[in-house]
C-alpha cells in the first residue's frame, strides 16, 4: 500500500497586486517535512499565488500516490473542490455569466488533479497553534515575494516562520465595556510557534513565552540582561 504524502501550499503578494510569489513544502505520511520549493510571479495577485503554488506541488509529487493537500486559501479549495464542475459545464462562465478568473492555471490544475487521490484539507492561517507545514509554506512565499528569488532544499534548511503575536487581553471597564490592555508594561513578548534556540544557547519550546534579545528571539529574562 502507498503510503499518503502530504503537502501544504501557498501564495503571497506585497499589495495584492504586488510583488508575488508562491510556495510548497512536501512531508511524509508523519507530517515531516521532506523537501519545499518556492518562487516569484513578478507583480501579480495573492490568488494568482495561491493557484501557482498548487500547481507546482502537483505537478511535484507522483500521481499515483495518495495526496493531501492543506492549504489556507478558500479560493482555490472552493475553486478545484466546488466550482469547476459548474465552471466547465458553462463553457467556463460564471453563474453570473462571465468568464471565470485565472482560468488557464486552473485548467492545468484540472488536469493534474485528473485520476488522482487528492484530499484537500483547510487550514487556519497565521495561528499559534495552526499548521506547521503552512506555516513553513506561508514564510517560503513571503520571502520568494519579497525578494524576487526562488528557494528549495530539504528538511535541513527550512524557511522558519515568523512567531506569531499573542493576541492581548481584553478586560471589562467601570461601564461592562470590553477594553484592551496589554499583558505587561515590559518588552512586547510572543508564543513561540515553533522550538528555537535563544542566544544564550538554551533552547525553548514551541508554545513557550519568547522577546526579542538583540536580533534574535528568546527567553525575556535573557532580553532583561542585555538592556
Amino acid at each position: 500500500m502507498v503510503e499518503r504524502v502530504i503537502g501544504a501550499c501557498d501564495g503571497a503578494a506585497k499589495g495584492n497586486p504586488g510583488p508575488a510569489g508562491w510556495a510548497f513544502v512536501l512531508a511524509d505520511s508523519t507530517g515531516t517535512p521532506q523537501r519545499w520549493q518556492a518562487g516569484p510571479l513578478g507583480h501579480s495577485t495573492n490568488n494568482i499565488g495561491e493557484l501557482t503554488a498548487l500547481e507546482r506541488l502537483l505537478g511535484a509529487t507522483d500521481p499515483a500516490a495518495p495526496l493531501e493537500v492543506r492549504l489556507d486559501s478558500t479560493y482555490t479549495r472552493d475553486a478545484v473542490t466546488k466550482w469547476l464542475p459548474g465552471w466547465k459545464r458553462r463553457g467556463w462562465r460564471t453563474a453570473g455569466g462571465k468568464p471565470v478568473a485565472n482560468r488557464e492555471l486552473i485548467e492545468r490544475i484540472d488536469q493534474l488533479l485528473d485520476g488522482r487521490d487528492v484530499v484537500f484539507v483547510h487550514v487556519p492561517a497565521h495561528r499559534v497553534d495552526g499548521d506547521p507545514l503552512n506555516a513553513i509554506a506561508d514564510k517560503a512565499a513571503s520571502d520568494a515575494a519579497r525578494t524576487q528569488r526562488a528557494g528549495g532544499g530539504t528538511a535541513a534548511d527550512l524557511p522558519v516562520p515568523d512567531p506569531v503575536t499573542v493576541p492581548r487581553s481584553r478586560t471589562a471597564g467601570a461601564d461592562g465595556a470590553s477594553t484592551t490592555r496589554n499583558r505587561s508594561r515590559g518588552p512586547r513578548t510572543l508564543a513561540a510557534r515553533f522550538p528555537g534556540t535563544c542566544p544564550c544557547s538554551r533552547p525553548y519550546a514551541k508554545g513557550d513565552t519568547i522577546t526579542r534579545v538583540g536580533t534574535s528571539w528568546g527567553h525575556p529574562d535573557c532580553a532583561a540582561t542585555r538592556t
